[in-house]
């Protein structure tokens, strides 16, 4: 007799794939739900679910910063947000596709926001 697997009940599967991960409230991964995805081979492969970025208009901001030779994310970061692990967020904030593009070209006015949830004063 074959043991039951949670996947055979459609319950249970939902449960699983449901799950959210154990990520620090300070990651950008902090509340995303992970999902299962199964192999032909009947491995499973747990993975998390796609992180919907928000709208950098929808951010309050609370400063800016023009970009010198020299600057980069996780300094940006350090020095705003007093975490060099946070440069998501000025990258949340800020419509570019690679986070390098921030303090590229010099001159660039980088937007500083309050996280994500955080109403404005305005």
């Amino acid at each position: 007799m074959a043991t039951p697997s949670p996947m055979d009940n459609p319950l249970d599967a939902l449960a699983i794939t449901q799950a959210t991960t154990a990520y620090p409230r300070s990651s950008r991964y902090y509340g995303i739900p992970t999902a299962v995805r199964t192999e032909a081979d009947g491995h499973q492969v747990t993975y998390l679910r796609r992180r919907l970025l928000p709208r950098p208009d929808s951010l309050a901001e609370i400063g800016t910063h023009v970009v010198s030779a020299g600057d980069r994310p996780d300094l940006l970061a350090a020095r705003y947000l007093g975490n060099a692990e946070q440069w998501w967020r000025i990258a949340d904030a800020n419509p570019v596709l690679d986070p390098r593009e921030l303090t590229d070209p010099p001159g660039r006015i980088v937007r500083i926001t309050l996280p994500s949830g955080v109403p404005g004063n305005g």
